[in-house]
């Protein structure tokens, strides 16, 4: 007798509460799901929203393809970052990633 049949012939067993055990665990996937994957990219979300909201002109911060500036301007959804003396560039709000702390700076 291989473990297969072992399976099928014990799923046969059980039918008799079958249908509420299996609601009961496809409500526990969901819940696993919402709690341990949704829930926390939301807040996520919410974070990187907030700190974009809250940037400041002459702030020296990091985009996602490291490029570390200055703001020099803030428009609606772009930011013009000046990256060396008189070079600037315009980049979106979503891409700036971190802030940089003025302790941390050489």
């Amino acid at each position: 007798m291989d473990l297969l049949s072992v399976i099928l012939t014990a799923g046969q067993q059980g039918k008799g509460g079958s249908g509420m055990s299996s609601i009961i665990m496809l409500i526990a996937i969901i819940a696993i799901f919402y709690f341990f994957m949704i829930r926390p990219q939301t807040k996520k979300q919410k974070e990187e929203k907030a700190f974009r909201e809250q940037l400041q002109k002459g702030q020296d911060v990091v985009t996602i393809g490291g490029v570390h500036g200055k703001i020099k301007e803030i428009k609606e959804s772009t930011i013009i970052l000046e990256i060396a003396h008189e070079v600037t560039i315009e980049i979106e709000k979503s891409a700036i990633v971190m802030n940089i702390v003025p302790s941390a700076k050489k």
